[in-house]
């Protein structure tokens, strides 16, 4: 008996044991695996990154990193079988949610209307690349055991097709979305991508992957996939809008999505992608084909959107190609077979030249230049995600093997990685052909007429707008034009007496308290441009908006006037003591927004008495001077001082401020986000305007010169208080400087950031005097191609 108790208990010893160890591996391997996912993830960003000069996306990187480090003998021996069934399965779910989204972002019902040009575009580069891809791919043997007719269809139609998703994403990202160019890519695209998807969703019901026995069980699935086909359709087609409207109006716009609504909507949407697959369809592409005719409009709609795509960019992608990068076995690769060089060439081949003849022949007939359509054809040859699950598909359903797979996935990745270099090509012809306009008065020629939009809060601006007009006015020809422009909040008071307006205002009010205003503005600036003797054109302009909109309908004023420049009041009053009062927020918004946005360069006036205290003529005498210590927005200070420098009542003063390099108190570079090329460049540009300026105005006499060198911003700070009250206006730029030794530090204590780190200095409270601040800014090309406007037409 005590024998017996002794063995059982080293028997269950012995089991216990086997169980940890099998637990411990497990674990151990389960961690392996984990930590492989993490690297692709974190390899596939850190990649991205160091490609961000190259303008790649995000789906190079993905594939380079799942590709090479899935090829690690270590990481591929490390997953088993059972494992990569797990992801495989995981993978599948994420692609039919990418094909959801999809066909949810795209409109079907576009091949039912006339075709428009990108869609000719598109049918031409669809068509000739199927006709070349039919004619040339069942002599090279690219499948294997499967019917010749079928699978050359079906490689055909995907070869014609593209990445929509992936062409958009570059061409937004690349700013070439808004231009004639860019919206014919993405429409081309979008329309490609729909109509082949869409084909092969149908020849799926004739040519299923799974072989077919006999014709008549043949048909007989045909029949029975396609009946359960067109009756998803039908239904999401017709009677999910009514549920779908319901839920939309239940949770309207600004209220939080309903959770029991939320939970219910996507449950309906993942019965509605099922139904198909229950009797064999394939679950892609039956996702697809519910998302496509799906209301794509709506609160639940565009939920679903955002937050799968959210979900697959994130997360899945970088798995995905994990996923891929396990399925093919790169080492495997025959290199040294002929006929495996002569299908992979074939194929970049066919894609490439299909795509840009069809696309060049298509465009030639609808009047585009040829070197465009050939970028665009070599745009349009981009594919994606799909395109390499389709060939991964081939490969674990044994219709092509793992040689022909890998060349699909390499001629895949070669179509877009070209993408980006063809994009700058794009832009640097549009450069050469389309004008870049920079609305700045340093870019205007001199026998251009400067035309201005003055803008006033009321009647207490006239003083200093007019005598800021006037110092304007520059050399007798060609002339100033000037819009003068009330900015006047609308409320519900004033929107109760809008009424059509006549001209260029859409809208105008009678509100007599505003129209009262406006009068007394009018007769003010006619009186004065009667007073005096031409060089001004006058015209009146109304912004009558929300404080919230005011900016934007400034800057498509401005843009629809063409001006180079807009004069703002500061948004703080000035008091009978000579002090600013608090100053109205509402304004202080719109200068602000104005500054970040403006299409033209921006003058903001902090006003002092510039037009009580004296009133400038040609007869009089006013002392101005403008502060130059490098940067784009005091060169543009200086081009505006050029024309200040003209008139006969203004004696002008430019104060250069140097770095003492041989000061003791002199610091060192400063600006570490700078490269000194950079420095250096700044300085050149500002020496060459500056030299300019000199020998057209200061060796004449006609402006005085004064020079000081500092050694830090301290000095420059005492250097600005020293100039209170000698000048009646002083003329600065807001900033824009890549040398910022001279004003390091004068912005801790910002009062007016708006104003740049002089410009508050000089009109904050410890300047007492009557000396009036005129702010400058430089039109900003950041966010647009360099000068060139995104919305350029080079077609």
């Amino acid at each position: 008996m005590p024998n017996t108790t002794n063995n059982s208990t080293s028997q269950n010893t012995t089991t216990n044991q086997q169980c940890l160890n099998f637990v411990a591996a497990s674990m151990m391997s389960g961690s392996g695996k984990f930590l492989a996912l993490i690297a692709a993830y974190v390899l596939s960003r850190i990649v991205h990154h160091l490609l961000k000069p190259l303008s790649q996306p995000y789906i190079t990187s993905d594939l380079l990193i799942g590709l090479i480090l899935a090829s690690l003998p270590p990481v591929r021996d490390s997953f088993a079988n059972q494992f990569t069934l797990t992801l495989e399965n995981v993978v599948d779910f994420g692609m039919i949610c990418y094909a959801f989204v999809l066909g949810l972002e795209m409109d079907p019902y576009v091949i039912f209307k006339s075709p428009t040009r990108h869609a000719m575009v598109a049918y031409a580069g669809m068509l000739s690349t199927f006709i070349i891809a039919c004619a040339i791919t069942p002599w090279l043997h690219y499948s294997k055991h499967t019917n010749i007719v079928t699978f050359t269809i079906s490689l055909s139609i995907t070869l014609s097709g593209n990445g929509s998703h992936i062409l958009t994403r570059l061409i937004t990202n690349l700013k070439i979305g808004k231009s004639d160019i860019g919206k014919l890519g993405i429409g081309a695209g979008v329309h490609s991508d729909m109509i082949t998807t869409f084909l092969l969703s149908v020849v799926f019901v004739f040519f299923p992957t799974e072989n077919i026995t006999s014709a008549r069980e043949g048909i007989k699935d045909a029949i029975k996939i396609g009946s359960a086909l067109v009756i998803q359709t039908i239904v999401a087609a017709k009677i999910s809008p009514i549920f779908m409207n319901w839920v939309n109006n239940e949770n309207p716009e600004g209220k939080p999505l309903k959770g029991s609504h939320l939970v219910l909507s996507m449950a309906f949407m993942a019965v509605i992608c099922s139904c198909a697959p229950w009797y064999g369809y394939n679950s892609f592409l039956s996702a697809f084909m519910a998302g496509l005719f799906l209301p794509s409009e709506g609160r639940i709609s565009k939920w679903a959107i955002s937050k799968i795509n959210y979900l697959l960019s994130t997360l899945f992608y970088p798995l995905f190609f994990f996923w891929v990068g396990l399925r093919v076995d790169i080492l495997s690769f025959q290199a040294g077979d002929m006929g495996t060089w002569g299908r992979f060439f074939s194929l970049l081949l066919i894609t490439t030249v299909g795509k840009v003849a069809g696309t060049v022949i298509c465009g030639l007939l609808l009047g585009y230049h040829w070197p465009e359509l050939v970028a665009l054809g070599f745009l349009l040859t981009a594919m994606g995600h799909f395109h390499i699950y389709l060939a991964i598909h081939a490969l674990r359903k044994g219709r092509i093997d793992m040689t022909t797979c890998i060349s699909m996935v390499i001629v895949i990745f070669l179509t877009i990685v070209h993408t980006p270099f063809v994009v700058k090509h794009i832009i640097e012809r549009a450069r050469k052909r389309v004008p870049i306009h920079r609305m700045a008065l340093q870019w205007l020629y001199p026998s251009s007429e400067l035309r201005i939009l003055l803008c006033v809060h009321g009647p207490h601006n006239l003083p200093s707008t007019i005598n800021l007009m006037e110092i304007s006015r520059g050399a007798p020809e060609p002339g100033l034009f000037v819009h003068v422009t009330d900015m006047i909040e609308l409320t519900d008071q004033i929107a109760a007496t809008l009424v059509p307006g006549e001209g260029v205002d859409n809208m105008t009010t009678t509100d007599t308290s505003v129209t009262e205003m406006r009068d007394q503005i009018s007769h003010a600036f006619q009186a004065y441009i009667e007073e005096n003797d031409g060089g001004i054109t006058l015209s009146r302009m109304l912004a009558l908006s929300t404080f919230s909109g005011m900016a934007q309908d400034l800057s498509v004023l401005a843009e629809d006037l063409m001006v180079s420049l807009i004069l703002l009041p500061f948004h703080k009053r000035l008091n009978a003591d000579g002090t600013l009062d608090g100053g109205h927020p509402g304004f202080r918004y719109v200068n602000r927004k104005l500054l970040r946005n403006a299409p033209c360069s921006i003058g903001i006036l902090v006003d002092r008495g510039f037009g009580f205290t004296e009133k400038i003529s040609r007869s009089s005498v006013s002392k101005v001077a403008i502060i130059f210590i490098g940067g784009k927005d005091d060169r543009e200070a200086l081009a505006y001082a050029g024309r200040v420098a003209w008139h006969p009542g203004v004696k002008l003063t430019v104060i250069r401020f140097l770095v003492d390099k041989n000061s003791e108190n002199a610091p060192r570079r400063v600006n570490h986000r700078v490269s000194m090329a950079e420095q250096e460049e700044e300085m050149r540009l500002d020496d060459e305007c500056f030299a300019q300026f000199y020998e057209r105005y200061v060796a004449g006499g006609k402006v005085a010169y004064m020079e000081k060198h500092l050694a830090n911003s301290s000095e420059t700070y005492t250097n600005l208080r020293s100039l209170e009250g000698q000048y009646s206006l002083i003329i600065v730029g807001r900033g824009g400087r890549v040398n910022t030794v001279l004003t390091l530090g004068l912005n801790d204590w910002q009062q007016c950031p708006e104003l740049g780190p002089v410009g508050d200095v000089l009109s904050g409270s410890g300047f007492q005097c009557d000396t009036s601040i005129l702010i400058i800014q430089q039109h900003s090309i950041n966010g647009q191609l360099d000068g060139l406007s995104d919305e350029f037409s080079i077609m």
